[in-house]
């Protein structure tokens, strides 16, 4: 019989503070924001999941069901809080430039945005603020990979080439030369590994004694990969020997939002940060390596 254990711990009023925040964010954009478009869908989406995934974690821990779950219960809430954090963030950076930035309407609608911007930004501290308590937690801190450096290291590598398929698609920018083709698959096959290593670190599936090795191997591939791909890209989108956009367009200054050109920018950037990242996981992959040997 399922019963309900209440508990008043910080990291739990500080859950019920994000799942109040979401569920206002995405409830005032989508209901009287009238936001549209690939960036407002993302930005729902974003506040969504972090709802629905902070939903799931209160209730199996109100009802007491984490021996049940079919995942490490361990490792899943600070891994969820560790996503919904960057979503959260990156869902209040879309909504002020797309639909607060330069806005001068004074009505209903947008009173309902600043709504969404302000319940998203304190969404965002309060998933910083759960991050924060579960890994000063001693006690569960040594068995919590995902709220440890390699586990912060892969949530950044994923959510970070979610962001990059987002400005990659809209518009698609990436179909015009094989090269740029490469950089799309570069993206695809790292973010498929990645996320695959996550689900396997939730799941518990990690205690197969190659594991390190492997996670040093693919750390190393994912870094030559990203390299190759934060070349390619500024040199086939702003080089005028192969691209037809070398520098920013004279539209882009009364663009709504970022525009074409810009979006190649930010792709360029963030292609080298996560660069920067898997260069960092390699790193720690080898050093936790080196110690277990």
């Amino acid at each position: 019989m399922l019963q309900l254990v209440l508990k008043t711990s910080r990291v739990t009023w500080v859950r019920f503070s994000a799942l109040v925040f979401t569920c206002v964010a995405f409830s005032a954009a989508s209901y009287g924001g009238l936001v549209t478009g690939g960036m407002a869908d993302w930005s729902i989406f974003c506040w969504a999941f972090s709802f629905a995934g902070t939903l799931l974690v209160l209730v199996v821990e109100l009802m007491g069901l984490q021996s049940r779950a079919t995942v490490s219960w361990i490792d899943f809430p600070g891994a969820f809080a560790c996503y919904a954090l960057p979503f959260c963030l990156y869902a209040s950076i879309i909504i002020l430039l797309y639909f607060l930035k330069g806005e001068a309407r004074q009505d209903e609608v947008r009173d309902h945005r600043i709504a969404s911007s302000v319940s998203s930004c304190l969404a965002t501290v309060a998933y910083f603020i759960e991050v924060s308590l579960t890994r000063a937690q001693p006690a569960e801190f040594a068995t919590q990979y995902m709220v440890k450096v390699p586990g912060l290291v892969k949530v950044c590598e994923t959510f970070v080439a979610s962001v990059i398929f987002v400005f990659v698609s809209d518009p698609v920018s990436y179909d015009s030369h094989w090269a740029l083709k490469w950089c799309m698959a570069v993206y695809c096959i790292c973010f498929m590994i990645s996320a695959a290593i996550v689900v396997m670190c939730v799941a518990g599936c990690t205690g197969w004694m190659s594991f390190d090795r492997f996670l040093s191997f693919y750390s190393l591939l994912a870094a030559v990969m990203y390299l190759t791909a934060t070349i390619i890209w500024p040199v086939f989108n702003f080089d005028s020997r192969f691209s037809r956009s070398s520098s920013r367009p004279d539209y882009c200054r009364n663009s709504h939002g970022l525009c074409p050109w810009d979006k190649l920018v930010v792709v360029a950037v963030l292609t080298a940060l996560n660069f920067l990242i898997y260069l960092t996981d390699l790193v720690y992959s080898v050093r936790m390596l080196l110690v277990r040997e």
